[in-house]
């Protein structure tokens, strides 16, 4: 989402940390540059302001001049003046008697339905029992909706023919005597804020007395969405934000001005239209993706929820000991499938964020799709033992693909560079680790 607001930051930085000395007006010059892009990314220009005027009160202060890196050190402040915009993270109210009931609220086409099969989906991994209850009477097969995701995460949904007020009370109560911790409620939305959606969901709120009222808001209609904040932040009483479609092409700016607009902390985020697309508010990891620094722990954690530490050890095993075989990669790019686009991933690598934009997803998972039937047309003994592809092996597996022999003699020859390399620095251990491969280079 924040693609081209990074690459605009990016340049600015990269100009900056060439000079040796900054002087006020390089400063000046740098933010300026600063200022017109998040005005681009659609930040709120009240937010862009105060944000920038921070930002110069340090960056032309002692701080900056005395540091061994005048550049680095500026980046270094708008990493945490960025953070500071952001707002802390906000965590989920869940203390008191349960059910402890959540109350999602939202315009229509925001996402709210998903959303609260996402979280639902969550919090069972964090060791709750959720109930959802379908609220929305009026938009066609959102109950519907609503019971099929059920289904899919295998979480109970509440529906009935009372009026949405109602029904979230007997929800609530059903909650309580079954014994489920938690209840989300999926309220009613429209196509705009008007009187009777207000009226509606102040009555279920004062039925229910939830413990958060969760507003879903689409990032990809930029200061929409924090007119949207607000206007339901004065009437309702918002505890919390929630950012979907982050995964978009949006420019960015919602989810940068919303906290400071509203004051409401912004607790999770919508990354993607799967079930699991789902992460948790982290204001330093965010601004660290904006500003192209990656975010390694999320990387981690996606890594963790696709390999179990057995598939991991199991596999670098395999790899340092030259034993890993074509089932083993094939393997290997399924679980890594897990993770997300590769475009995602990679934007979440330090320095990766350029060679993110330019990848054609559309491209890789062809590529990906094909390297996978190519592994899969060979015979259990071929996939173990490639050096036994003959010419007539490699046609017949060629057809059995519908690829050509070339892209099996590629990947093959990748194959055995990879198994050659990792066997290479497997050797090494024991005899001066990995210094001694770049002996020659002293």
């Amino acid at each position: 989402m924040f693609k081209n607001l990074s690459d605009k930051l990016e340049k600015v930085f990269k100009e900056i940390t060439r000079r040796g000395k900054l002087t006020e007006a390089d400063v000046d010059a740098a933010l300026r540059e600063v200022r017109l892009a998040l005005l681009e990314a659609d930040v709120n220009f009240a937010v862009v302001k105060e944000f920038l005027a921070r930002v110069r009160e340090r960056a032309i202060g002692t701080e900056v001049s005395r540091a061994l890196n005048p550049g680095q050190q500026v980046i270094k402040i708008v990493h945490e003046e960025l953070i500071a915009t952001l707002g802390e993270p906000g965590k989920l109210n869940l203390s008191g008697q349960p059910p402890r009931i959540i109350m999602l609220v939202g315009l229509q086409g925001a996402g709210k339905t998903t959303m609260a099969a996402k979280l639902a989906r969550w919090l069972r991994m964090q060791g709750h029992k959720p109930m959802l209850v379908a609220a929305d009477p009026y938009r066609p097969a959102a109950v519907d909706q609503l019971q099929t995701l059920g289904q899919q995460i295998d979480v109970p949904v509440f529906s009935g023919p009372e009026t949405p007020p109602e029904l979230c009370r007997k929800a609530v109560q059903h909650a309580a005597d079954i014994g489920y911790t938690v209840v989300i409620l999926d309220t009613a939305g429209r196509l705009q804020i008007d009187p009777a959606m207000m009226a509606e969901v102040a009555a279920v709120k004062e039925k229910t007395g939830p413990n958060e009222v969760l507003l879903v808001a689409d990032a990809m209609t930029g200061q929409e969405a924090v007119r949207i904040a607000d206007g339901f932040n004065k009437q309702l009483g918002l505890t919390g934000l929630v950012l979907t479609k982050v995964d978009g092409d949006a420019r960015g700016g919602a989810a940068i001005s919303m906290r400071a607009v509203t004051g409401v902390p912004i607790k999770f985020l919508g990354v993607s239209e799967k079930i699991d697309g789902l992460e948790v508010f982290a204001p330093d990891r965010l601004s660290g993706r904006i500003l192209g620094m990656g975010d390694m722990l999320g990387l981690i954690e996606k890594a963790e929820a696709a390999f179990t530490v057995q598939e991991a050890q199991k596999a670098q095993d395999k790899l340092v000991s030259g034993e890993f075989t074509l089932e083993d990669f094939r393997d290997q790019m399924k679980q890594i499938k897990k993770m997300g686009p590769l475009s995602q991933i990679m934007e979440m690598v330090p320095g990766m964020g350029r060679v993110a934009g330019q990848i054609d997803q559309g491209q890789l998972d062809q590529g990906l799709v094909r390297l996978e039937a190519i592994i899969n047309s060979m015979t259990t003994h071929e996939r173990r033992n490639p050096q036994v592809l003959n010419a007539s092996r490699k046609r017949r597996v060629a057809a059995g693909s519908g690829t050509s022999v070339q892209e099996i003699n590629q990947l093959v020859k990748q194959f055995r560079d990879m198994q050659k390399m990792m066997k290479q620095l497997g050797n090494l251990k024991g005899r001066g680790g990995l210094q001694n491969l770049f002996k020659g280079f002293r």
